[in-house]
């Protein structure tokens, strides 16, 4: 079997910017609305919908901004959600453009045509249809042979699509395979609820991976170990899907049918679980935590990543370390950690090692050690 190397990343990054200033104010107004219309307040029945802050989104969470698809929607007190036009089926879809995008950038990166790529995953938190799958439309966008096919492990996706597609290298499938992840978490989230509100943004990262002989761009990390792990947990959840009409009262505003998680279960539960993953992952590759040069971690908290980064070295990070991007983007799902390796890794001398890891429903962890290349 031969080697993999990460030989090109790509992130596209929407045009439109929801500060945490603006996303107060338009939910603030969101909330008197709510309350001014809830008779059931005055008479005690039920509580009203409390007010957000600047200071209560980064103490939270670090996030000061987000990028969107559409924020206008995002904005409208008597909306919050996204407009995105309908296209017909004969128009690209909205997920396999973004994707395209951050595709092209990749390749670019990586000297790759399509006629040099192989195969396409798509490994995103949320696609917009069933199918026929996102991958394979962008594999004709870009005019790639071989096969497609798309891939859903939440804010692992990305992680566990190296995996897959590190393997399928290794194992003669593919010379080279593309992976895509088109997040637009700005359709999933509850805009209306203070717990979740300033979470999500919308972005697409791409990488593209190919046997270590036939990488010639300047960038290159080998792939030295993968591992994924999945623990069934309720914590994180979006009960929408193809079932929903057949169940009644299904078809409502539901909020289950959207984000929801329970946040300090999560913390608890999935900052030791993605600790201990990096440190069994790194010892049993005969690396000791101090060897690691750079995390890239999954961005959804600041102080989740900051335990983590503590947990797996004994220390704090050294400042460049442990990058973050979220105050930025905020949580992009599986997008986040490659959105970190893409932006932080041209800088680091050859031999370096790193680790690629994400984390999130399921639970699942993905972690990905990497070493720089000449």
């Amino acid at each position: 079997m031969g080697n993999v190397v990460i030989s090109g990343t790509g992130v596209f990054t929407p045009d439109e910017v929801i500060t945490n200033a603006e996303l107060v104010q338009a939910f603030n107004a969101f909330a008197e609305l709510q309350n001014a219309a809830n008779d059931a307040i005055d008479a005690g029945e039920c509580e009203p919908v409390p007010q957000s802050s600047e200071e209560f989104i980064i103490k939270a969470s670090g996030i000061e901004q987000r990028y969107v698809l559409n924020k206008s929607g995002v904005l409208d007190p008597e909306r919050m959600y996204p407009v995105l036009r309908e296209r017909s089926e004969d128009e690209i879809s909205v997920m396999a453009e973004i994707a395209v995008k951050a595709a092209t950038l990749a390749m670019a990166a990586a000297g790759k045509s399509a006629g040099e790529i192989d195969a396409v995953i798509c490994a995103a938190s949320n696609h917009e249809r069933a199918y026929p799958a996102i991958a394979i439309e962008v594999q004709k966008e870009l005019g790639i042979g071989g096969f497609a096919f798309d891939m859903n492990v939440a804010c692992s996706s990305a992680t566990f699509g190296i995996q897959a597609a590190a393997d399928m290298i290794r194992a003669g499938s593919a010379r080279a395979i593309l992976i895509v992840n088109p997040e637009i978490c700005s359709g999933h989230l509850e805009w209306r609820d203070r717990d979740c509100h300033f979470i999500f943004g919308d972005v697409c990262t791409a990488v593209v991976l190919e046997r270590t002989e036939t990488a010639s761009s300047d960038t290159r990390y080998e792939i030295i170990s993968t591992r994924c792990l999945t623990e069934f947990s309720n914590n994180i959840r979006n009960n929408a899907g193809f079932l929903r009409r057949t169940r009644d009262g299904h078809m409502e505003d539901r909020r289950d049918m959207l984000f929801h998680q329970e946040g300090r279960k999560v913390f608890k539960q999935v900052v030791p679980l993605v600790a201990e993953m990096i440190v069994t992952h790194l010892a049993d590759e005969g690396i000791a935590p101090d060897e690691i040069s750079r995390m890239w971690l999954h961005q959804a908290n600041k102080a989740m990543n900051d335990f983590i980064g503590q947990k797996v070295l004994g220390r704090a990070p050294n400042p460049g370390q442990q990058p973050n991007i979220l105050q930025d983007y905020a949580n992009t799902s599986s997008a986040g950690s490659i959105i970190a390796f893409s932006k932080f890794s041209d800088d680091l001398p050859a031999g370096a090692l790193g680790v690629i890891c994400s984390f999130g429903a399921g639970y699942s962890v993905g972690s990905v050690i990497v070493r720089r290349v000449e």
